[in-house]
């Protein structure tokens, strides 16, 4: 199984607030990414936070987990880690207010579970068809969901950056869970919104399609985010299943 993790500050911003990782066990890999928010610093300390947590406890596992399995401790990690982010804040002034998007995968050769909360996104690749697994928590996807505005009103408008959930609330975090089962060759892409804003489903395809190892893949679509404008932090994970006795490797 194939993966790689980039991130890069962009044109614009002079912090990196996203932060993410590529974290392997014996039978799966874990993918990450989270894109941070409440300046003043806060938002990179709640990405790096989660990413941290989320890895600690990938890594303190003991069984192999499986899909049914695997959605529960995702569900369990998430609500968590919301928990830890919240009381952070609440204990450091300079931090109030912070949060972040999180969109994270446990991909095996038997099925790929992604949670996901805010507006990062999960992307999956099949024969150069992009399908997009998660839906936007924010305020103008809410108005497309509704029918009230276009898809195409939804990238001009004045609210797109809104969240309506992000880690670090009070309360219950509630992810979107979702489980597929892979094919050989099968690519899983994870991103921030400085890729998603700026490259389009068809330009993600058009990159699959040049069968590009993974890191030259993953280089080209943040170089053509930086080509858009480049005006946000820019972060992938990728992972592409190689099923056994199809030529692919272990994990």
């Amino acid at each position: 199984m194939e993966a790689v993790f980039k991130s890069d500050r962009g044109k614009i911003r002079k912090l990196n607030e996203d932060a993410g990782g590529i974290f392997r066990n014996h039978y799966a890999v874990l993918a990450v990414v989270a894109d941070g928010m409440g300046g003043h610093r806060a938002g990179d300390v709640a990405s790096e936070m989660t990413v941290k947590l989320v890895e600690k406890k990938w890594q303190e596992l003991s069984s192999e987990l499986k899909a049914g399995a695997a959605e529960d401790w995702l569900r369990q990690t998430v609500e968590e880690v919301n928990a830890e982010l919240y009381q952070y804040a609440e204990r450091h002034p300079e931090c109030n207010g912070m949060g972040t998007t999180l969109v994270a995968a446990i991909c095996t050769h038997d099925f790929i579970s992604i949670a996901h909360i805010g507006d990062s996104r999960g992307y999956v690749i099949d024969q150069s068809r992009v399908v997009q697994m998660t839906e936007d928590d924010s305020f103008v996807n809410a108005l497309v969901q509704s029918g009230e505005i276009s898809k195409e009103d939804a990238e001009q408008h004045p609210k797109k950056n809104l969240l309506l959930k992000a880690l670090g609330t009070k309360g219950k975090a509630d992810p979107s869970i979702k489980t597929i089962i892979p094919e050989h060759g099968t690519l899983l892409l994870l991103c921030s919104d400085g890729l998603s804003n700026k490259v389009s489903e068809d330009e993600i395809a058009a990159a699959a399609a040049q069968k590009l190892p993974l890191d030259e893949m993953a280089e080209s679509l943040i170089r053509l985010a930086n080509d858009h404008g480049g005006e946000d932090n820019i972060t992938l994970a990728a992972v592409k299943v190689l099923l056994p006795g199809e030529g692919g490797e272990t994990l």
